[in-house]
């Protein structure tokens, strides 16, 4: 077995998610699930299928996010991941959502930050072990880092 690591490439402030499922009717599930729950999110979609034709399946309803979908799941190349890259909402709009989507088995982040991805590859393909999300902890917050906190989260709506 070989580990790889492969970075997901995105611009900077774009939020994604990663996981893994289990059949091919995961693309057409995902993409009624986002447009079901929040139908003003722009994504893309792909999926990387791992039995048969093994090919990158994709959705979405932005052309610039779904190549950014294809352009990763075919770096990842990892069986039965799939990838949604969003504007115009969060992961936390639609998250509970796609893990209630019956292919669905994990997820492994959600989020904006650099990401690596850890990649097993054997002689039979590649899985996924586990991500890089971010960097390493700093530090424990503080009284001003709590004040900010709060802020931020008021601001953006989240908390009133």
């Amino acid at each position: 077995m070989e580990t790889k690591v492969v970075r997901i490439e995105k611009p900077e402030d774009m939020n994604f998610i990663l996981g893994q499922s289990h059949f091919i009717k995961t693309i057409e599930d995902i993409h009624e699930a986002i447009v079901s729950t929040a139908p003003h999110m722009k994504f893309g979609l792909a999926f990387c299928e791992s039995s048969g034709p093994a090919l990158v399946r994709y959705s979405g309803n932005e052309e610039r996010l779904i190549e950014i979908a294809k352009r990763n799941a075919l770096n990842i190349s990892a069986g039965h991941c799939f990838l949604i890259f969003m504007e115009a909402g969060y992961p936390v709009n639609i998250l509970n959502t796609i893990k209630n989507v019956p292919e669905v088995c994990r997820i492994f982040c959600a989020t904006a930050n650099p990401v690596e991805v850890i990649i097993a590859e054997t002689e039979s393909g590649r899985g996924i072990l586990g991500v890089v999300d971010g960097v390493k902890t700093k530090g424990v917050e503080g009284e001003e880092d709590i004040k900010k906190r709060k802020e931020f989260l008021r601001k953006i709506g989240y908390k009133f």
